[in-house]
């Protein structure tokens, strides 16, 4: 298909068979990411308690860097790309693309900066101590050391999606995990002959496999038959072109801060039961973290949509799209939920055997995960939502959540002792509040023009 025949598709096809045929090569990729996260945990889980506990307390920090490089900021780079083609601009789509790399740049280096130079300041912060923070520092330091790699592989794939493209970035992606999962296993526990990195080898792996992805999509953008040109800004960088992005990408990284705000309370909490329940909840909100890619396959498809319908003031068609998709997302989120809370020991069985750990595992998954389909329509909503441009709204809908989440945990165990249980409780909660305000969000004019 080419560009031409790809926006007007995105202008005036049948909003499903539209939102399906653009969301499928990314549903792949996220279903791909999925299982390299079930194989790093898998691998490492190997290792024993101690590492996998380290696992779970740099695992909001890697999920940010994949949520911010790839749907936050990376969310900015479409939104400006599709907004700017869908308005016949194809210059400041090319702009986009060229700014979004130097903003990738940028915030490759404020990561390893944060993770690498206070990275052991901040996994201690969370419960970790003795040998899980030093292997958590450890795996930390590859990590982020490397992910340049992530953020310039995401950073290009956004601007091929907000072209209408999504078979190019997803199947990369694919690609790439494809290897990422052998590999892990291999550098982690030393197959074939390769070093045994333990618990460095999920970061290693992960690092050489997004080098392969950002080289090949680099390629795309510069070759021949590239669908937009990358290149040097004609007339140099400009403040204009970076705010268009970062209007939308700042905010959303702000997003997925205060998403993960919640996650790292309730883990600091969870931390004074011990490593145990650090690893218990850790792999429970594991399921929760993949929701996030799994809404982001259908989002990413909402983001360029809504973007190209918003450039082309076609308001009402756009937000038919949002409802569409966060339907289907919010349907996909809703089973997954229901099947681990009537049987959480299919997810948290396939990580470990401790009973301290399955018991925090499958307290959580008992209550919060009836509610899961509300954040996959809360999830498909932020997505659609970086389309239009305006995220004051995704923000305010993210404050309530960690407010409710992290306040109520504080008030179930220190005040009112209601224990795990009350800290689960609040946590499900939060996420129905921030459904329910991104829901009320597209009444607002952003989406009626």
């Amino acid at each position: 298909m080419t560009p031409s025949e790809r926006r007007q598709m995105m202008l005036s096809g049948p909003i499903v068979p539209t939102i399906l045929a653009l969301a499928a090569p990314n549903v792949l990729n996220v279903a791909m990411q999925s299982l390299v996260s079930i194989g790093d945990a898998f691998f490492v889980g190997q290792l024993g308690l101690v590492d996998l506990a380290a696992l779970a307390l740099v695992f909001p920090a890697q999920m940010a860097l994949g949520q911010m490089s790839a749907g936050a900021m990376g969310g900015g780079i479409s939104s400006s790309v599709a907004r700017a083609l869908g308005s016949g601009n194809r210059a400041g789509a090319e702009a986009a693309a060229a700014h979004g790399l130097a903003i990738a740049l940028g915030m490759a280096a404020l990561f390893a900066i944060a993770f690498v130079g206070f990275g052991r300041s901040i996994f201690g912060a969370l419960g970790g101590s003795g040998a899980a923070l030093e292997r958590a520092v450890s795996f930390a330091n590859v990590l982020f050391l490397g992910c340049l790699a992530h953020w310039i592989a995401n950073s290009m794939a956004s601007v091929l999606r907000g072209t209408g493209d999504m078979k190019t970035p997803g199947y990369a992606l694919v690609a790439a995990a494809a290897v990422q999962i052998p590999l892990c296993g291999a550098l982690t526990l030393g197959w074939a002959g390769l070093p045994r990195l333990g618990i460095q080898g999920p970061a290693a792996s992960a690092v050489i496999c997004f080098t392969l992805a950002a080289l090949w999509m680099l390629f795309r953008l510069i070759g021949p038959h590239a669908a937009l040109r990358l290149h040097f800004p004609a007339g140099g960088f400009r403040w204009t072109s970076f705010n268009d992005i970062l209007k939308v990408g700042l905010i959303a990284c702000l997003v997925v801060i205060l998403t993960n705000g919640t996650v790292l309370l309730v883990t600091g909490l969870i931390g004074r039961a011990g490593d145990g329940a650090i690893a218990g909840y850790g792999i429970g909100s594991r399921l929760e973290y993949m929701l996030v890619p799994i809404s982001f396959g259908i989002g990413a498809a909402l983001t360029a949509l809504v973007g190209t319908n918003i450039g082309a003031r076609q308001h009402a068609r756009a937000l038919r799209m949002a409802w569409s998709g966060a339907f289907m997302a919010g349907g996909i989120a809703a089973v997954i939920g229901l099947v681990v809370a009537v049987a959480p020991d299919l997810w948290l069985g396939l990580f470990t055997r401790d009973p301290v750990a399955l018991a925090a595992g499958r307290t959580y998954l008992h209550i919060v995960g009836p509610v899961y389909g509300f954040f996959g329509i809360a999830m498909a909503l932020y997505f659609a939502s970086q389309g239009t441009g305006e995220m004051f709204w995704p923000v305010g809908a993210n404050l309530a959540r960690i407010v409710v989440a992290g306040g109520g945990s504080l008030l179930a165990l220190d005040v009112l002792g209601w224990g795990l249980n009350g800290l689960f409780a609040f946590v499900a909660m939060g996420i129905v509040s921030f459904s329910a305000i991104l829901a009320i969000s597209t009444t607002r004019p952003a989406w009626r023009g």
